[in-house]
């Protein structure tokens, strides 16, 4: 019974990086659709507040500690660094640049994690030792197989010669110097919402020691996140006509299952692993989102299937199952140095409770 738990965070992560992937092909119609960023965020989070409030109140209301002020500013800063900046950072990104080299900056988050991770303490490196050393490599095989991913496409595999023509139609007029620039700023703002990702694991990883319940800790940030991102929207723009629901049904039903889904339910789970596995462990699994979105992209939007996207999701592959047996391999020789140790404690006690007593 036991083994078939250690799969449970794994299962978990696969389910959350799918859900994730639905998320990202909706969210290209929703972008393509010209919704305003900042409203899609609000409306995301506020969704995903009032779907998982409930949960937390019935489901936790037994063990939920005390809140205070401290979790409380831990909380505001989960928000903004793993909900409002971070999505507004990554959807403004993909604007300036395009959504397939977004995820090249989204499959660095477990590099980033895991260098972050080494100064605090949270991960640390034994190269001696045959797991320290699967965790290195395998870190460095999924950042190759993600670059591989997305900036080689190789032939085609299979062939959509009508979605190719107008392809080639929409880059045409997007050459200039000014898309260059655009194309650099764009790669900074990147940039920029990795560095925050990674931290929000570091950040989680805290937020479960003091504050363990997923559903409350969730409800919590994305509600600071929803009026983070009303705050920001009304900075930059103040038309009400932006906030107006979009006629679509197919983007008012993403904004719902992104709610309800990928800023619900997904981020219940991953902090649930983190606490479980640790920020590394929940980080690895971001460039597999990139392959099960491609995965999806090829029977149901008739995208590409190129080789070097089938050769980059092979290596991504290989690579986090090396850094998911190594960070195995040395939880498995924590618990087995804690369970020795107790023992040894064990046998002290009993040895001085036999001992004779002298009259």
């Amino acid at each position: 019974m036991k083994s078939y738990v250690e799969w449970y965070p794994i299962i978990i992560m696969l389910a959350i990086d799918f859900a994730f992937a639905i998320s990202n092909i909706l969210l290209k119609k929703i972008i393509m659709d010209g919704m305003n960023h900042l409203v899609f965020i609000t409306y995301r989070q506020s969704i995903s507040t009032l779907f998982l409030a409930p949960m937390a109140f019935f489901l936790e209301r037994n063990t939920r500690p005390k809140l205070t002020p401290q979790i409380l500013c831990y909380l505001f800063l989960s928000a903004i660094v793993g909900a409002s900046l971070t999505q507004y950072l990554f959807l403004l990104g993909i604007q300036y640049t395009s959504a397939t080299f977004a995820c090249a900056f989204v499959n660095m988050v477990p590099v980033i994690t895991f260098l972050m991770a080494l100064p605090f303490g949270l991960e640390t490196i034994n190269i001696k030792d045959r797991s320290g050393r699967a965790k290195v490599i395998g870190s460095l095989i999924c950042l190759g197989g993600a670059f591989l991913l997305t900036f080689y496409k190789g032939i085609p595999l299979i062939h959509f010669s009508h979605l190719q023509d107008l392809s080639q139609t929409v880059e045409e007029p997007m050459s200039s110097s000014k898309r260059n620039e655009q194309w650099i700023f764009g790669s900074m703002i990147l940039f920029a919402g990795a560095l925050l990702w990674s931290s929000w694991f570091l950040l989680q990883s805290k937020i479960g020691k003091k504050y363990p319940c997923q559903y409350s800790s969730t409800v919590i940030m994305t509600f600071f996140s929803a009026i983070q991102s009303a705050i920001l929207t009304f900075s930059t723009d103040r038309r009400l006509s932006i906030w107006i629901p979009m006629e679509k049904t197919i983007d008012m039903l993403s904004v719902v299952y992104t709610g309800l889904i990928g800023s619900g339910l997904c981020y219940v789970g991953m902090s649930w692993c983190v606490k479980k596995r640790g920020p590394l462990f929940t980080a690895a699994f971001s460039p597999l989102v990139q392959v099960m979105a491609a995965m999806l992209d090829v029977p149901f939007l008739h995208e590409q299937l190129n080789l070097g996207s089938v050769m980059g999701s092979v290596i991504v592959i290989i690579g986090l199952y090396l850094l998911l047996w190594g960070k195995t391999k040395e939880m498995q020789k924590v618990e087995e140095t804690g369970e020795k140790k107790d023992k040894e404690i064990n046998f002290q006690v009993h040895e001085v409770n036999d001992e004779p007593e002298i009259p």
